[in-house]
């Protein structure tokens, strides 16, 4: 006996054929939300916020390169982002 397939159509069919809305819809949130992010940094930037230049990031100046790993304000913005996680997953119970 040979099993019947009901669904014949590749899992990426979706996004072509009716559900492109939802995924429009999501890439303009995303881009508003880079967007938001990006003025964010620049106003930042402006008014000195130490936001990638706070004790404990490591920054390596040879003759021809520079490393720079942001290890404090990775942390930081790392809490900061749990924190405000947290506090919308509770007001959504």
């Amino acid at each position: 006996m040979a099993r019947e397939v009901t669904n014949r159509h590749p899992p990426w069919s979706a996004l072509i054929s009716g559900d492109m809305g939802d995924v429009g819809r999501m890439l303009v949130f995303l881009g508003g939300l880079l967007l938001i992010l990006g003025l964010v940094l620049v106003f930042a930037g402006k008014i000195n916020l130490p936001i990638g230049r706070l004790p404990g990031d490591i920054v390596y100046r040879g003759k021809n390169t520079t490393f720079y790993f942001p290890l404090m304000t990775s942390i930081l913005l790392s809490v900061i982002l749990s924190l405000v996680l947290y506090v919308v997953n509770r007001m959504h119970r």
